[in-house]
């Protein structure tokens, strides 16, 4: 019996030993962690800052798309396909496909006034009402304010151009004088990067969040959106 209660006691010992180093285990992956998450945000915000000078035009045309991963020329695009593509380069998220899928079964709750009776993989993704749409789905919005703190890079934003144009940003890592972030869009002519956060009248804030996404690719519809307008 005494044995016994020895060794618990020595069992117990070790257990209180070692609980210091399992804290200092999982203080070293948290941190882990949070750099790599720094890390893939970067990388995001670098994504959208490499399409400056390369994507020189705005073109909201309409045109079939390769499904999954498809886009237009390089050289051109709208302000949506600045976060598509830094999302697949940065992340390797599709956002078409993404989109796609979730239209597909949930059809009802994404705007309608395109007048589009199915979803349509070669135009939805780059409509900002349905980006926002699937944004909020995803749990990623936040407040809209203005104050400067609330916006981190790599967030995005989107905002209203009068009379009412919806436009969607991704909010870089530099800053003006005043310590304002900087944005990446793409408003008609090429991408830039410009001090143009509070111009217009924000509509939407969001944070990417991507542990929580799951899904496989969905089969494109087929139909044809015959309205020149993107966003």
């Amino acid at each position: 019996m005494s044995e016994g209660i020895r060794i618990f006691g020595r069992i117990e010992n070790d257990q209180r030993s070692l609980f210091p180093l399992f804290l200092w285990i999982v203080a070293i992956l948290l941190a882990m962690a949070k750099m790599a998450g720094a890390d893939t945000i970067a990388d995001f915000v670098a994504a959208a800052r490499w399409q400056v000078g390369k994507t020189v035009r705005y073109d909201g045309s309409y045109q079939a798309l390769d499904y999954p991963n498809g886009d237009v020329s390089l050289d051109r695009g709208v302000c949506t396909d600045v976060v598509i593509r830094a999302m697949r380069s940065a992340f390797g998220f599709d956002l078409q496909k993404h989109v796609h899928k979730d239209m597909k079964g949930h059809f009802s709750i994404y705007p309608q006034q395109w007048g589009l009776a199915a979803p349509d993989s070669n135009i939805d993704h780059r409509r900002v009402p349905n980006l926002v749409t699937f944004f909020k789905r995803q749990g990623w919005s936040l407040p809209v304010s203005e104050s400067v703190q609330d916006y981190l890079p790599g967030d995005i934003v989107t905002c209203i151009v009068p009379p009412r144009l919806p436009h969607i940003m991704v909010v870089s890592d530099s800053k003006n004088r005043r310590g304002v972030p900087l944005i990446i869009h793409n408003i008609g002519a090429g991408v830039r990067e410009e001090d143009r956060l509070f111009e217009f009248e924000l509509s939407g804030h969001f944070r990417i969040n991507l542990p929580d996404q799951t899904g496989t690719a969905a089969a494109t519809s087929g139909h044809r959106h015959t309205n020149p307008v993107i966003d």
